[in-house]
């Protein structure tokens, strides 16, 4: 009889034991579960609203370094003419400019304002001089100037930010649109230079007193997205596997502690 109470009292407490690590392994297998499940949803859903708002463009020239040199990786957030803000660099299409191939330049003057260079080396737009910091270090608005131009309403007026040798809206000046292009040839407005990682483009500040600036896309929000759902898949998947290996782990060391 003792040999049986000796072998009863350890049973009595194994099971015990075995009980609450069999529910603690149901609800942190729950918890995996809905982690996978949370983890697949931001996952896809970041990279589907990603497809949807954003585009991805590779940019052939330097007309735009030292903001985007040549052949860096960009994206440029889906929008339509009417959303265009001075300072934005817009991707569009316009035959006169470059047969089927998509431009890039930025944005210095939109319809009803009046662009002219230079005053004291600086680009003047509505009277006012710019400030424009994504300019070549040293270098001036423009090498030679150009005439007063009003831009007509619904077009637009761009210039690259390598102005030496961008063929923009300067290179233009004598089509019947003066160097102009209509918004409704914008397809984009460029948020980030993704290759190599740049991140996002700065605010074109010396814009603020022409008027509101156009605020960044979703992209930020994307990312963070896809990282949060990668994380919670790879974690909420780990958890199976870690909780068996520590489980034989406890089990080993139970059974030696009972020798």
């Amino acid at each position: 009889m003792g040999d049986s109470t000796i072998r009863t009292a350890p049973r009595s407490g194994g099971g015990t034991s075995t009980s609450a690590a069999q529910a603690g392994g149901r609800l942190g297998q729950r918890l995996s579960g809905i982690a996978v499940a949370l983890g697949i949803v931001l996952f896809l859903g970041g990279f589907g609203w990603g497809a949807v708002e954003y585009r991805p463009y590779t940019v052939p020239t330097s007309s735009m370094t030292p903001t985007i040199d040549a052949g860096d990786r960009v994206v440029g957030q889906r929008i339509d003419g009417g959303q265009v803000r001075r300072g934005d660099v817009v991707v569009f299409k316009d035959k006169s400019w470059v047969s089927n191939a998509d431009v890039v330049k930025r944005v210095v003057a939109v319809g009803g304002d009046t662009v002219s260079c230079c005053t004291d080396g600086k680009l003047t737009v509505n009277g006012k001089q710019i400030d424009e910091p994504y300019l070549p270090a040293g270098s001036q608005a423009e090498l030679q100037g150009f005439p007063s131009v009003t831009v007509p309403k619904g077009r637009l007026f761009l210039l690259g930010d390598e102005r030496r040798g961008s063929l923009d809206s300067t290179a233009h000046l004598t089509d019947a649109a003066q160097g102009t292009v209509a918004r409704s040839a914008v397809t984009a407005r460029v948020d980030a230079v993704i290759w190599p990682m740049k991140g996002l483009l700065k605010r074109p500040t010396g814009f603020e007193t022409l008027g509101t600036l156009s605020q960044p896309g979703p992209l930020r929000v994307i990312e963070f997205m896809i990282v949060a759902g990668g994380v919670l898949v790879l974690g909420g998947g780990a958890y199976g596997p870690v909780a068996n290996l520590l489980g034989r782990s406890r089990a080993r060391t139970g059974a030696a502690g009972a020798r």
